[in-house]
């Protein structure tokens, strides 16, 4: 039925491509692209042998020229950014001189600050309209599923939603004592960064690490969480109508913290350049460089992810809580599509929100977050494809 440009061959493309392929009847045809074509070529040799025609390409996502020439040669229905949200600007725009859809996991970030905010993508709204052509933003799981869970619960079970509480728990277990389960740049950018949630209209900033509150987790057990910033707060707080707060926490375990504030105070997760050696380099990615590669803890982690959102709000004049989640275990995913249960939740979303776009049931033009569209196909598709989402009544609320 359709063709998919996936740029990006790191743990979360693993996973779309993996689930692409598994869903041949949508998914005639992918081909996936990176800078260094061996980590595609590496990928397609895994996939091969199903109902969709695999193909790899090298391309520098930096450079639009590049990324215009691989979009008019492919000829894809949708072009998945699977890459470094450094690069979400220069797909878009290559995806606009082509009139192609687009749909990413993660909000553009300048490199130079650590920024989570929508707007340099928002303001593309008209172009991307008058292209006639959509632009699905935040197809992971937060964002992403998280949006998703909260039009369901606004369209099924609230008539106003004054409340959320993302909850991201990960209990998994790699054996060592300092990595990150994604983007080692990424994750310790946006861990280290001020938090702040969205209250009352206005946002309210904390230090890092500042808010901590222990949740008992459905199937996991009680964890120790801690209040970030994250960017689906700034687009579900313009979206979901009657929101007074929207918060989002994210479990670390003592051991991480630890290693991550000694790397602080030595400024190793610095992003300003400094000179060593006659050379410019920026200590996170010299961390990053050295860390192991996130790509690597499939096989060592074991363990599961819970990540959900708790509603409060009102249904017919009535106070109501309502929470919905996700359990997904590090095990399962490895012997399923060779990943991790971070990649995994990334991933799987991804092809569905490129599904719903090739099917044809997602389809506004323009640029929308996935809070925008209606959340019943995706949130089938989401127990079809290996997220199946519980749901329980009156939880536990956090203070």
């Amino acid at each position: 039925m359709g063709k998919a440009l996936i740029i990006g061959a790191g743990g979360v493309a693993s996973v779309a491509a993996h689930k692409c392929v598994q869903n041949s009847e949508v998914f005639e045809e992918i081909c996936i692209a990176s800078r260094t074509k061996s980590k595609c070529d590496a990928l397609k040799a895994k996939l091969d042998g199903g109902k969709t025609k695999v193909t790899t390409a090298q391309v520098d996502a930096n450079h639009v020229d590049e990324l215009v020439a691989l979009i008019e040669k492919v000829k894809p229905d949708v072009v998945m950014n699977l890459a470094l949200p450094y690069q979400d600007l220069t797909i878009m725009e290559a995806c606009l001189q082509t009139k192609t859809n687009y749909l990413d996991t993660a909000n553009y970030e300048p490199k130079d600050t650590a920024k989570f905010e929508y707007k340099w993508q928002w303001a593309y709204r008209e172009r991307f309209e008058e292209a006639g052509i959509t632009a699905l933003l935040g197809s992971g799981f937060d964002p992403g599923v998280t949006g998703v869970f909260s039009a369901y619960a606004l369209k099924h079970h609230f008539d106003e939603i004054n409340y959320i509480d993302i909850l991201d728990c990960n209990a998994g277990d790699h054996g060592y004592p300092f990595a990150t389960n994604f983007n080692p740049e990424i994750n310790i950018r946006e861990v280290s960064a001020n938090g702040s949630y969205w209250e009352n209209g206005k946002w309210v900033e904390t230090k890092p690490m500042e808010i901590k509150r222990v949740y008992d987790f459905p199937e996991i057990g009680e964890r120790d969480m801690y209040l970030l910033h994250h960017e689906e707060l700034e687009s579900l707080a313009v979206n979901i109508p009657g929101i007074k707060r929207i918060r989002f926490f994210m479990t670390f375990g003592e051991s991480y913290l630890t290693h991550l504030k000694c790397l602080e105070n030595v400024g190793m997760t610095s992003i300003e350049p400094i000179e060593f050696e006659g050379k410019q380099i920026v200590p996170l990615q010299f961390l990053k460089a050295v860390l192991p590669d996130p790509a690597s803890l499939g096989p060592r982690t074991k363990g599961k992810t819970n990540i959900g959102c708790i509603f409060h709000g009102k249904k017919d004049g009535k106070d109501k809580t309502y929470y919905l989640y996700n359990v997904c275990d590090h095990e399962a995913c490895y012997k399923e599509v060779g990943s991790q249960a971070v990649s995994y939740t990334t991933g799987v979303p991804a092809m569905i929100g490129a599904m719903m776009l090739i099917q044809g049931k997602w389809d506004r033009k323009g640029v929308y977050n996935v809070e925008e569209f209606d959340p019943d196909p995706f949130m089938e598709a989401l127990n079809k494809w290996g997220l199946p989402w519980k749901e329980s009544f009156n939880p536990e609320l956090v203070d």
